[in-house]
């Protein structure tokens, strides 16, 4: 009798995604159905229900970038307010989960900075979803890359730096030798990141 392979189990570290067709009202349904599941993050626009369930190297990222913006926004004596993974949400239109969101200068319903870590899905393409919201300036880390959207006129440009205020003396070349200095050494990488800043 001929056995059959099995794929291997995903990793702890795999992004596991699961995207599909759906309305508005069946993904407020399944929006209920994972409350008090903070490790999976819902995202809906144009007809489209996405689920996904980062994984350890995704949430790694993303709590680093998260630091690293935190202490420069603290050492600047910038107000912010962090919003982390909170629903933005225009009903019946988009609804999204940054990675790591914040509000800068006052709060607001909307956050002025979302950042995206993207491992399995993705990328730029989200910024649609982000247009629809109105968020000022949205940021993606990619494959050792750093690269930063700012909405102008109706449409996200791409930027060398960051157009918020305050953001806009942050370092980025500095930020991205931390950030992949964290893959080995957070701590190494939160250090230099102080020093250096």
């Amino acid at each position: 009798m001929e056995s059959i392979a099995m794929p291997p189990l995903l990793s702890k570290t795999t992004d596991q995604r699961i995207v599909y067709d759906g309305m508005w009202e069946r993904f407020k349904f399944i929006q209920k159905g994972f409350e008090g599941s903070p490790r999976v993050r819902l995202f809906y626009y144009d007809g489209t229900i996405e689920i996904l369930m980062p994984g350890e190297d995704h949430e790694t990222f993303a709590h680093v970038i998260g630091y690293l913006v935190t202490t420069f926004l603290v050492e600047q004596g910038i107000f912010f307010k962090p919003t982390g993974a909170m629903t933005q949400e225009r009903s019946g239109v988009v609804s999204v989960q940054a990675d790591e969101s914040y509000c800068i200068g006052s709060v607001k319903p909307i956050p002025d900075l979302s950042i995206e870590v993207v491992f399995t899905s993705g990328g730029i393409s989200k910024l649609e979803r982000y247009k629809a919201l109105g968020v000022p300036e949205v940021w993606f880390w990619e494959d050792g890359l750093l690269k930063i959207y700012h909405l102008q006129d109706g449409s996200y440009e791409n930027s060398d730096r960051s157009q918020l205020p305050g953001l806009n003396n942050l370092d980025l070349d500095l930020m991205k030798r931390c950030i992949l200095m964290a893959e080995t050494d957070a701590g190494e990488a939160i250090r230099a990141f102080r020093r250096e800043m």
